[in-house]
């Protein structure tokens, strides 16, 4: 189309000797519902930092397209039985049509949630990826989530706000996910729900590694071999149990800074981990 073809021209030149550049404009906006290669919020959130952690189910709440692409282009290697204790390489959506738009899907989620628990009673935590539409028409995914938390026994269900709107590149989203770990993970208990471990001098947690080709493994065999217990990986084959155990730990080592400097920082206010 002739307005994709002006917008697409401004990709691709020739370059000129004597030129410092080309003239290419590639640090520009992505437009949220375009597949490009750059993502969006949501993709930053549920593609990277929830996406990964492999005991929860991760439900991309919106239309199907947005959870079909992260579903198919991210690798993130994980130890389990798919569909028992294992989530990440289905695809769960809540599949918004027209009539969502208009009428909300709050039902819809709350659906969604309860065919969760009926399929699959091992996961130990739901979160909610939200997709563009749901910021645009006001859906309460932090009521629908308290009350079904609340239904189902106390399980952790985590609402987060990453529509795509929200950011035009992955990076709000990262920042938008830390802070639901933050505000639902790290906030929300009292000491019956403090991680059930004996901690040691020697405790860190990888954070910011995704495991997208088994490489959070590697590093923490190098780890463990001179001496040093990771207690969690973030969130690469990671676990809830995990996220809720790295308050404990004695160092953070952060591989992927962009990702996750958010909550590491805060941890370092708040916990006193460096």
């Amino acid at each position: 189309p002739e307005k994709t073809s002006k917008r697409r021209a401004k990709h691709l030149n020739v370059h000129e000797a004597g030129r410092s550049d080309c003239g290419v404009k590639s640090n520009i906006k992505s437009i949220p519902g375009v597949m490009t290669i750059r993502g969006c919020a949501y993709a930053g959130s549920k593609g990277v930092v929830w996406g990964p952690i492999k005991d929860m189910v991760h439900i991309s709440h919106g239309p199907v397209g947005c959870g079909q692409y992260s579903w198919g282009s991210r690798r993130n290697y994980y130890v389990g039985t798919t569909g028992i204790d294992s989530f990440v390489t289905l695809q769960f959506t809540s599949d918004f049509q027209e009539k969502d738009i208009v009428f909300g899907g709050d039902k819809k989620l709350i659906k969604v949630m309860d065919e969760i628990e009926e399929l699959f009673p091992l996961n130990n935590g739901i979160t909610v990826q939200s997709e563009c539409p749901i910021g645009l028409i006001g859906d309460d995914i932090e009521a629908v989530s308290r009350a079904k938390s609340k239904e189902f026994g106390g399980k952790t269900i985590v609402p987060v706000r990453c529509e795509g709107f929200r950011g035009v590149s992955q990076s709000l989203g990262h920042h938008i996910a830390n802070d639901a770990v933050r505000d639902w993970i790290f906030d929300k208990g009292g000491p019956e729900s403090e991680p059930k471990f004996e901690p040691t001098p020697y405790d860190v947690a990888i954070i910011g590694d995704y495991n997208i080709g088994g490489d959070a493994w590697s590093s923490r065999i190098l780890l463990e071999e001179i001496g040093l217990r990771v207690i969690a990986q973030w969130s690469g084959d990671g676990s809830l149990a995990e996220l809720e155990a790295t308050t404990k730990a004695k160092l953070n080592i952060l591989h992927c800074y962009r990702s996750m400097n958010y909550i590491s920082r805060h941890m370092e206010e708040k916990f006193g981990i460096p």
